[in-house]
């Protein structure tokens, strides 16, 4: 019931929105699908699974006052691109975030999500 209601929830990003290490400012990959509890990145680095990451996602300002947000996700899986195998796809799950960033991210779910995931 629960996978079932994650996929029905799930939204490929329809906007190029990078994620960084928050204490290093490296790049750890863009966006390819959100959930309101969850993403998918795109990264051109294998990301170890179960590790847990300080993540911060800069804002244009059309979403949000806010410059920017930060939240910590912990790595579910990782897995080669099937099309590219230069890029990894990373499934990482949301396990700390402010209700003012949480408030964020669920807007950029509803503004950058397209529905109709498959």
């Amino acid at each position: 019931m629960d996978t079932e209601r994650r996929q029905l929830s799930r939204r490929r990003f329809s906007y190029y929105m990078c994620v960084l290490e928050e204490a290093t400012g490296k790049l750890v990959g863009h966006f390819s699908d959100i959930s309101t509890s969850g993403f998918k990145l795109d990264s051109i680095k294998p990301v170890p699974v179960n590790s847990d990451f300080r993540l911060r996602v800069e804002q244009t300002g059309a979403i949000s006052n806010k410059s920017y947000i930060t939240f910590t996700a912990r790595a579910r899986w990782c897995n080669v691109d099937v099309f590219d195998p230069n890029i990894f796809n990373v499934g990482f799950q949301i396990t700390d975030m402010t209700p003012g960033d949480y408030d964020v991210f669920t807007k950029m779910f509803s503004a950058y999500g397209v529905q109709g995931y498959s």
